[in-house]
């Protein structure tokens, strides 16, 4: 009641400096990317499906919605829910080489939805928009393979390309990961308490850890992931097997989107 009252009292020209910020955040929020092959309607209705899925993912941060047997309804209509699209040619400045001309040339297609739009699907499939500020996760990574085993930071050249690919998977629901320097990630690894964790993050310039295990597998051909998330005083965790390092970090945004986000457990 008390926050409430005092947002009442927000100066009008406070509203209006906000305004814009959260215009370009709502841009960024209800939009999704796609790779389509030309620019024809054929191969454009695919790029509406994906982008669909990806925009009520992201905006509600509920990775169940894709299960629901509602989604089946929507998708076929995917395309009468864009507000505007375009796209840009993953080939640019390189010459046509062949008789089929841009037909098969690959292209990101760029979905723009109006968010009470998509507000309203998701109410329609019985989940609500996370409008909250997307916490940053400091992500404490100890990896083995093999005889190798290290933790990932943010200044060793090995790790550049799992860095890459989790902030990859982060923007696909519009959170930000960072990772500790190698010796606060050593001295949080030290202790492994929360205490010693949650400051690492903070050094980090992070809200909160994201603990993770990457294992090879020759049995699962693939790595065996295994994420912890403490928030609101609970414990959660979640593994998956037999995935390559993109897909264990997509695993692994997704899972503390869903928790965070209050979609239940992953």
């Amino acid at each position: 009641m008390v926050r409430h009252a005092v947002t009442a009292f927000i100066p009008l020209f406070t509203l209006l400096h906000a305004a814009p910020a959260w215009c370009d955040q709502a841009d960024a929020l209800y939009s999704a990317k796609a790779i389509v092959t030309g620019q024809g309607e054929k191969n454009r209705q695919p790029g509406f499906r994906d982008c669909l899925t990806q925009v009520l993912v992201r905006v509600s941060g509920d990775q169940r919605l894709t299960a629901r047997a509602e989604m089946a309804d929507l998708l076929p209509r995917a395309g009468s829910f864009v507000q505007s699209f375009s796209y840009r040619d993953r080939l640019a400045g390189k010459p046509i080489h062949d008789e089929q001309g841009t037909y098969d040339r690959p292209h990101d297609l760029t979905c723009r939805y109006e968010p009470s739009v998509i507000d309203g699907l998701l109410a329609d499939l019985e989940s609500h928009p996370w409008h909250d500020a997307r916490p940053a996760l400091a992500v404490f990574l100890d990896v083995t393979r093999y005889q190798q085993a290290f933790r990932v930071s943010q200044e060793n050249p090995r790790d550049a390309a799992m860095r890459d690919s989790f902030a990859l998977a982060a923007s696909a629901l519009a959170m930000t990961v960072v990772f500790p320097s190698a010796q606060d990630g050593d001295e949080a690894s030290s202790g492994q308490n929360a205490v010693d964790l949650a400051e690492a993050a903070s050094t980090a310039g992070a809200d909160m850890p994201l603990i993770g295990k990457l294992d090879w597998s020759d049995a699962d051909h693939g790595w065996v992931a295994s994420w912890h998330l403490s928030e609101g005083g609970r414990e959660h965790s979640w593994t998956v097997r037999g995935v390559n390092f993109d897909e264990a970090f997509r695993v692994a945004v997704r899972g503390a989107a869903q928790i965070l986000s209050g979609n239940g457990t992953p």
